[in-house]
């Protein structure tokens, strides 16, 4: 029997040298796990890096497991998610994993995001550290809304064209960003392509590389020692005493301080499977269907507490904000390493940084609190309660009256106000014809712009024809309609109805 015992130590020992010789990796990564590090590291408070990693596995194994049964097509990728749920045996829990796994990870990337910021562990020599820190937060929320596309419900269809309609208010590049993004002026077949190709290759391939460099850095300068008062970071020393700290208090990382996360990080998984079992998982709502615009899409719980500051934001200032406070916003977090290097990093000593992290934690919940409820018009009525006023319709043909059915009936009114009366997201409609030329109005309702979403695929013809004939009815206290400086005014007099507009309108 101690022979065996012998033989098979011996084989083991002889494998593994075999590998090694030809690898040459076992030896680094025992050396990196057990690389020394200060003992008050050793805290529960340094265990959220190492789960957000954990969690990162596990959603690319329930990924690559979702992805040999979706099928990335418009047409049957609804269709896939009910098989899944409903004739795939764990098929429901497989997805309720991956569902469940995004938020938990967005939630413990963003509390070691606050855990490093309040340590002041992204001063020197960490700043490249929180840089890429920065980064692969970024790449969890990208995947969190392409995975909310993947579903391509009700709520996903129209959530991509409010989320079309934001992109398109970039100054000159809108238009081609929204093509880009969706492969066209309206969603269709090319956007669940394009947004499967982002889902599964190139932000899962940024993240694992991301992580990577991570990883690395951090074995390279070490975790951040306990931030101490009056223990001041300064370029020209802060390395000589860190070591001398290693040296002095080290203990190895695996496993004396290792046990720590792995707890934490089985008690998250754990966590997870837990709200899969008992929640299931999200969605898919209802089928796709462009025609039903009688609807108030919402995005998944990470992203609410944008959907209620957007509906909050007074339409005056909504395109400014959503332009210019998240590049400012993302410029300073990336650049605050490079002003804030050195310094004192104890919290107690940093309240600014406590007060901070306080008032987004508190807007963060409050807003998401609202976002769960809040319609994304904040000033709205139901379409039911205001009518068409009358005076808007006398003199009108039977072709305008009908517009006006259309407006009514597709609930236009829950953005635009006539009469005063209506929504106020999107501005008023009683002059819309002084302001815009017919081929403006066509354009507008087919593609979207600026906070309108496109109804392209929610009107057919007669219907855009008969809205829009009414549209131009509107034009206030009877002012000039409004005309195309850039064209020959005398050739516009000649047509009552420009080629653009036919073209638009053509039956099929």
């Amino acid at each position: 029997m101690a022979s065996l015992k012998d033989r098979g130590i011996a084989v083991g020992l002889k494998t593994y040298s075999w590998v090694e010789h030809r690898l040459g990796l076992i030896k680094p990564m025992a050396a990196a796990a057990s690389h020394p590090t200060p003992a008050n590291n050793a805290s529960w408070w340094y265990v959220f890096g190492s789960a957000a990693t954990v969690l990162l596995i596990m959603q690319i194994m329930t990924g690559i497991l979702l992805a040999l049964i979706y099928s990335p097509s418009a047409g049957e990728a609804w269709a896939s998610l009910q098989f899944l749920n409903h004739n795939v045996a764990l098929g429901w829990y497989v997805r309720a994993l991956h569902g469940w796994g995004s938020d938990f990870m967005i939630a413990i990337v963003l509390l070691h995001m606050a855990q490093v910021f309040l340590f002041g562990a992204y001063k020197f020599p960490r700043e490249l550290t929180w840089i890429v820190g920065v980064g692969l937060l970024l790449l969890t929320l990208g995947m969190a809304f392409t995975g909310q596309v993947m579903r391509f419900d009700q709520d996903a269809y129209w959530g991509l064209g409010i989320g079309a309609s934001i992109m398109s208010r970039v100054p000159v590049l809108g238009a081609p960003l929204v093509h880009l993004m969706l492969g066209g002026p309206i969603t269709g077949a090319a956007t669940l392509s394009r947004f499967f190709t982002l889902h599964v290759f190139v932000i899962p391939g940024l993240l694992l590389g991301g992580v990577g460099l991570h990883v690395w850095m951090v074995l390279r300068h070490g975790v951040s020692d306990w931030p101490m008062p009056g223990r001041i970071v300064r370029k020209s020393t802060y390395e000589r005493e860190y070591h001398e700290l290693a040296e002095k208090t080290g203990i190895p990382f695996v496993p004396d301080a290792a046990w720590k996360d792995a707890v934490f990080a089985a008690a998250i998984m754990f966590s997870v499977m837990a709200c899969a079992f008992y929640y299931g998982p999200f969605g898919p709502g209802g089928p796709p269907d462009p025609t039903i615009i009688q609807t108030a899409p919402k995005p998944d719980f990470a992203f609410l507490w944008i959907y209620a500051v957007l509906a909050f934001l007074p339409p005056s200032i909504e395109t400014p904000v959503i332009l210019v406070a998240p590049v400012i916003g993302i410029a300073a977090i990336l650049l605050l390493p490079l002003f804030a290097a050195e310094g004192e990093r104890h919290w107690a000593r940093r309240p600014a940084a406590v007060l901070m992290v306080s008032v987004l934690a508190v807007s963060l919940g409050i807003f998401t609190r609202l976002g769960t409820y809040t319609p994304w018009s904040p000033i709205m009525e139901a379409w039911t309660a205001y009518p068409v006023p009358v005076k808007y319709l006398h003199g009108r043909t039977p072709l305008e009256r009908q517009g006006s059915l259309v407006l009514q009936n597709k609930q236009c009114r829950n953005c635009h106000a006539l009469d005063g009366m209506g929504g106020q997201r999107g501005p008023a409609l009683d002059d819309i014809a002084t302001r815009l030329t017919e081929d403006q109005i066509i354009r507008q309702v087919l593609q979207g712009g600026g906070n309108m979403p496109a109804y392209g695929n929610a009107l057919n013809p007669s219907e855009t024809k008969a809205l829009v004939q009414f549209l131009m009815t509107l034009r206030g206290n009877d002012l000039a309609p409004a005309v195309d400086s850039s064209r020959d005014l005398t050739h516009t007099t000649e047509l009552h109805m420009p080629k653009p507009f036919h073209l638009a309108i053509k039956a099929p």
